[in-house]
């Protein structure tokens, strides 16, 4: 076998990560699994720990947590849709997550006051407000 082949019979899970496109940067990558939001097989893993075709990765990001199984290795970062060939999501996570961002929407939704900074007029509407109640 020729240094390619056997160099990509397995990846650093960090760089697999980013080729992925789970994370934008792979020192994000390596951060998350540092911090614990990555499991390879069932288990904590280091940034360079390999990952082969076959293996269980979790990740869980923000809201949203991803069961997948890595179909192939890449070690450069292509095009998205070159990257979902990288992996296929379980069919239980991927309605977990539909779920829960329909959540989120409706959350969004019913929750009107949750639309970022406030305007200068409303500012001065809540200063208004925390003034005359500092008074009485």
């Amino acid at each position: 076998m020729t240094e390619r082949a056997t160099a990509q019979e397995s990846l650093r899970i960090d760089k697999w990560l980013w080729a992925a496109r789970f994370f934008k940067t792979r020192s994000i990558a390596t951060a998350a699994v540092e911090g614990g939001k990555v499991k390879l097989n069932g288990e904590r893993p280091k940034p360079a720990k390999a990952v082969k075709v076959g293996d269980l990765i979790e990740v869980r990001g923000a809201p949203f947590m991803f069961a997948i199984s890595v179909l192939a290795l890449s070690d450069r970062r292509g095009p998205a849709t070159e990257a979902a060939k990288l992996y296929m999501e379980s069919a239980q996570s991927e309605a977990a997550r539909r779920v829960l961002a329909e959540q989120l929407r409706a959350d969004a939704a019913a929750n009107p006051f949750l639309r970022g900074r406030p305007t200068k007029k409303a500012r001065r509407d809540i200063a208004r407000f925390t003034d005359d109640t500092n008074e009485s």
